[in-house]
């Protein structure tokens, strides 16, 4: 999908929690959690303790453990699983700051505008050097489709391999605005070049003319954009006015599948390889497809190491595979799982996937004028 190319703290204790929700955040090395889940913490009250005594509050075998009494603002009578990561796409209205959303469409402008100065307008930036620079290694748009896009993948996999270490020198915020700062330019061009170029390759199948196949690719690329990843919501992280963090997800989207966006990238490269059918497209699918695959192995990988064993109990009741860690019983859907996708974020992709569909014409028009 388009927008998908572009883009652990401890709680205060657990009155803030949500009922249906009882995150445990896991720090990187150690954490006095342990100390909190003691049987006899009148804070807690928990009848037994799931975890080791230890520091560190889980075995490499962890067990699933449940409340027995109720916890946040509501009471509820059935036992729930006590998950340790965070709650995806979560969005109270309460706690935001009207100033950090001014500094945000502020950032946003300024954005906008270097972009269009340093990359995009023709007369001033560089993405049109940059893309002759690349279709100069062939006249094949194939290959200019795969390169641009093995050049957005190296960039943005690589510095997301670099991050702790990054974040370590410069800070947390400076290092998004790095991240962002090269890796946009290239997403623009990479997306630019597929539009402009989509039907210049060789036609392999023609399916548009049969009945059902338009609402097939509609239907799949509307859907494909519910599996984004749910750090793409946090836009104040995303724009670095809040301190960006590397947060572990567990509810919502991430029930389903660990990967979100590597499903959703399938989904929508295979409607668009479907509608269009030819090599240009195909080639763009290979890229993208295989760029997402090597992100899910390095996702995990990061993960693992900034979280150790918390991630290892997530990772054990999720699967990449969508739905598999749910039908063979190790993911337990709430019977309210419906709820977790009744929120702010999911309704505003709802209305900015169809208005992105309404103005596809506008959206290819700037791009032809372009003659990227």
């Amino acid at each position: 999908m388009a927008t998908s190319i572009f883009l652990s703290h401890p709680l205060p204790l657990f009155s803030h929690l949500s009922p249906k929700h009882h995150k445990i955040p896991i720090p990187k090395q150690t954490s006095p959690l342990a100390h909190i889940l003691q049987p006899n913490n009148p804070i807690t009250k928990i009848p037994f303790l799931p975890f080791p005594t230890s520091l560190y509050p889980f075995s490499s075998n962890p067990q699933k453990a449940f409340w027995s009494i109720s916890v946040g603002r509501t009471e509820f009578e059935e036992k729930d699983e006590i998950l340790v990561g965070e709650d995806s796409a979560e969005f109270e209205l309460s706690k935001q700051k009207i100033s950090s959303w001014v500094y945000f469409g502020g950032i946003l402008g300024v954005v906008l505008y270097v972009l269009n100065v340093v990359w995009i307008d023709n007369s001033t930036g560089y993405g049109k050097l940059f893309i002759d620079a690349v279709s100069s290694i062939s006249d094949s748009h194939e290959i200019v489709m795969l390169s641009l896009t093995l050049i957005f993948a190296i960039v943005h996999s690589g510095l997301a391999s670099l991050r702790d270490k990054g974040e370590e020198l410069i800070g947390e915020r400076a290092f998004r605005v790095l991240f962002a700062g090269i890796s946009l330019p290239l997403a623009v061009s990479t997306i630019v070049y597929f539009i402009n170029h989509r039907y210049d390759g060789v036609q392999l199948w023609q399916v548009n003319g049969i009945a059902g196949v338009h609402e097939l690719v509609w239907v799949s690329n509307f859907i494909s954009f519910f599996f984004l990843y749910p750090s793409t919501f946090n836009l104040l992280e995303v724009a670095a006015v809040d301190k960006p963090k590397m947060h572990l997800w567990e509810t919502g989207i991430m029930r389903i599948t660990r990967h979100p966006q590597l499903v959703g990238q399938v989904i929508w490269c295979l409607a668009h390889t479907l509608w269009i059918g030819n090599s240009v497209a195909v080639a763009a699918s290979v890229g993208l497809i295989g760029h997402h695959l090597f992100g899910a192995w390095n996702g995990d990988r990061r993960l693992a190491i900034r979280y150790g064993e918390a991630f290892e109990v997530v990772k054990e009741r999720t699967s990449i595979i969508p739905f598999a860690a749910i039908l063979d019983g190790r993911q337990k859907l709430p019977g309210d799982y419906y709820k977790e996708f009744i929120r702010l974020p999911y309704l505003s992709i709802t209305a900015l996937t169809l208005g992105a569909y309404f103005l596809h014409p506008i959206m290819q028009a700037a791009s032809y004028r372009l003659h990227w």
